[in-house]
C-alpha cells in the first residue's frame, strides 16, 4: 500500500503537466511517428491515470477518465488521428457531465470543494458555488464544442494553439474573474466568507 501511495504521489504530477502538454505533444508526435503510435502512448498515459486511481473529490476525475478512455478505444480502432484530436472533448464534455451530474444530485462540485476548506457554509455560499458550478458546466460545453470544430477543421496547427493555449487561458480568466466576484461580493457583505 505504501509503495502504491509513493508511486501516485510520484506520477500523478507527471501526467498532469504532460496532460497540459497533451496537445503540443501530439503535434509534435505527430510529426515524427503515425497517429496509431501516438494513440498507443495517449491511451498508456490514461491507463496509467486510472491505475493510480483517486479518492475523494478527485476520484470524480476518474470516472471521467473512464468516459476518455472508452471514446478513445472506439475510435482509436476506426481513425487514430480522430482519437488524438477528440481527447480534449471528450474530457471537457466528461466534466460537463461531472459538474452537470453535481447540479441535480447536489451538493455540487465547486461546493464540495469548498467544504474541505471550511465545512460549515452558509445558504449562501452553497448558492453562490452552485451559480459557479452552472458557469463551470456552461464552459465546458462551450469547450467542446469548440474543440470539436477545431478537430473537425483539419488544421492541426488550429486545433494544437485552441487546446493547448486559448483553452487553458479561457480556464484561468475563468477562475481568475471568479476569484475576484466572490472578493467583491464578500467586501461588500453579500457573501460570507
Amino acid at each position: 500500500m505504501h509503495s502504491c501511495s509513493r508511486a501516485r504521489s510520484l506520477f500523478l504530477p507527471i501526467l498532469a503537466v504532460v496532460g497540459v502538454a497533451y496537445p503540443v505533444l501530439v503535434c509534435f508526435g505527430l510529426q515524427v511517428l503515425p497517429p496509431s503510435t501516438v494513440v498507443i502512448g495517449l491511451l498508456m498515459l490514461v491507463g496509467l491515470r486510472l491505475l493510480l486511481g483517486q479518492h475523494g473529490i478527485a476520484k470524480s476525475l476518474t470516472y471521467v477518465c473512464w468516459i476518455a478512455m472508452s471514446g478513445l478505444v472506439l475510435l482509436a480502432v476506426w481513425e487514430p488521428l480522430a482519437a488524438l484530436k477528440a481527447y480534449p472533448v471528450l474530457l471537457s464534455l466528461g466534466l460537463a457531465g461531472l459538474f452537470g451530474y453535481s447540479l441535480i444530485h447536489p451538493p455540487t462540485v465547486v461546493e464540495r470543494i469548498a467544504r474541505i476548506r471550511d465545512p460549515n457554509l452558509p445558504d449562501s455560499a452553497t448558492r453562490y458555488l452552485r451559480n459557479v458550478t452552472v458557469v463551470w458546466f456552461g464552459f465546458f460545453i462551450v469547450n467542446a464544442s469548440v474543440s470539436t470544430w477545431a478537430a473537425l477543421s483539419g488544421d492541426l496547427t488550429l486545433w494544437t494553439f485552441y487546446n493547448g493555449f486559448v483553452s487553458y487561458v479561457l480556464i484561468g480568466a475563468l477562475f481568475i474573474g471568479e476569484f475576484v466576484l466572490r472578493s467583491y461580493l464578500r467586501r461588500r457583505k453579500l457573501l460570507a466568507p
